[in-house]
């Protein structure tokens, strides 16, 4: 029987900064002035694996006609899930993939699989649950069977297959279907046969479990929460959004740069200092002004410490496709509020990340490159919506920042 490695879908590297997926190269942000400006010999891209596109060859079976799907054919992500109808765990994710179907309707597809565990003694009804399903497509209701299967499984989980069928023929009006049609392809040979071939075909591949899902062809074997879900959608979306090269120097040292920040809770405004952090303005204001910041969330507040954003994707982990070195500059200090510097994981891990200061932090000095100071508006920053992103919390909304206007004088 062949069989596959199992290799956990892992993010890790992504946590620095994500890449574009390989199937939809990111495109580089390209205002009028980089033709022909050298690079900054200071940034570097971020050389890491792509994530695999939804087209990529793999040990499964490609998507095809025959599967049941959700979503549109171009999408970012494409989750393949292999699930019986009896399995409790199918059931409790079931809810998870549909609510990130709806969040990201233009980015999110969901292919399902029958892989039914006839071999088990107490999924007595797995088999005919995968043949109502398989009529119900029949009639183009497999999603309505899909989702009362999994949403009522409380009910029918103890039935016997007799009580079991006699239950599903009781639900055929809230799903839509015709009843004599339905009770005619139940029970034929050609479903019949097609749900046990389902069967075969995962033991010949070698699958060990239900749910089992691939994320655009890779194994995944990580968690299957919400939260956990939600942070690899967000971050291979961002990869569409990321460069693919550093970006030029275009700033003026011996220039004034002025950032005003439009978010939901009002304005700020924050005075840049191109003259002792170059790198970092040149990045902020290249980034703000192809749009990078635009309708993005403030995904950290700690109330009397710092605010952060800076990362499309929401989750603490997204960066726009490099690094660059640190600067830090010996006369400047976070001696107060407002002071604005470059979030890291690390020396010279500086990307689109930043935060502001809520008080004076002397802790943070030598650790962070400041680049900006606010000037007007500190106030709003004390009206955005606390939040801390951490594994397994489910955080209220972040407020929203609009955008970024650069003014050069």
């Amino acid at each position: 029987m062949r069989k596959f490695p199992i290799i956990m879908l892992t993010f890790t590297l992504l946590l620095a900064a994500c890449v574009p997926a390989a199937t939809t190269p990111a495109t580089p942000l390209s205002p009028a002035s980089v033709t022909n400006t050298p690079l900054l010999p200071e940034c570097r891209l971020v050389n890491l694996k792509p994530t695999p596109g939804p087209e990529v060859p793999s040990l499964f079976p490609p998507i095809s006609e025959d599967d049941h799907v959700l979503g549109p054919a171009d999408a970012s992500v494409t989750v393949l899930e292999y699930a019986d109808f009896q399995c409790p765990t199918c059931a409790g994710l079931a809810p998870v993939l549909a609510l990130l179907g709806i969040e990201y309707p233009q980015d999110f597809r969901l292919v399902f699989r029958h892989f039914p565990l006839l071999h088990r003694s107490d999924y007595d009804k797995t088999a005919l649950a995968a043949q109502a399903a398989e009529a119900a497509a029949a009639q183009g209701k497999f999603w309505e069977m899909h989702d009362l299967l999994y949403g009522k499984q409380s009910e029918w989980k103890s039935l016997s297959p007799a009580d079991f069928e006699r239950w599903l023929y009781d639900q055929t009006a809230l799903v839509g279907l015709d009843l004599a049609q339905f009770q005619a392809d139940l029970n034929s040979a050609a479903i019949v046969t097609r749900v046990q071939q389902a069967w075969e075909d995962g033991l010949q591949t070698g699958l060990p479990y239900t749910p089992f899902l691939l994320i655009n062809g890779q194994i995944y074997t990580g968690p299957i929460d919400y939260n956990s879900l939600k942070q690899i959608v967000s971050l291979i979306i961002l990869g569409n959004r990321q460069v693919s090269t550093c970006p030029p120097m275009t700033v003026d040292p011996l220039k004034q740069y002025i950032a005003t920040l439009h978010t939901e809770k009002g304005d700020f405004v924050i005075q840049l200092y191109p003259d002792k952090a170059p790198l970092a303005v040149n990045s902020f204001v290249f980034l703000a002004r192809n749009g990078w910041y635009d309708n993005i969330t403030f995904h950290r507040v700690i109330p009397g410490f710092y605010i952060q954003t800076g990362d499309p994707s929401g989750t603490d982990a997204g960066g726009p496709g490099y690094f660059f070195v640190d600067e830090i500059d010996p006369s400047l200090h976070f001696d107060r509020p407002g002071v604005v510097a470059m979030f890291n994981t690390g020396a010279d891990t500086n990307g689109s990340q930043f935060f502001i200061t809520l008080v004076p932090a002397p802790q943070m000095d030598g650790m962070y490159t400041i680049f900006g100071q606010v000037i007007s508006g500190i106030e709003v920053l004390a009206l955005l919506t606390p939040r801390d992103p951490m594994p397994g919390i489910t955080l209220p909304p972040g407020d929203i920042l609009f955008s970024v206007t650069i003014e050069e004088r």
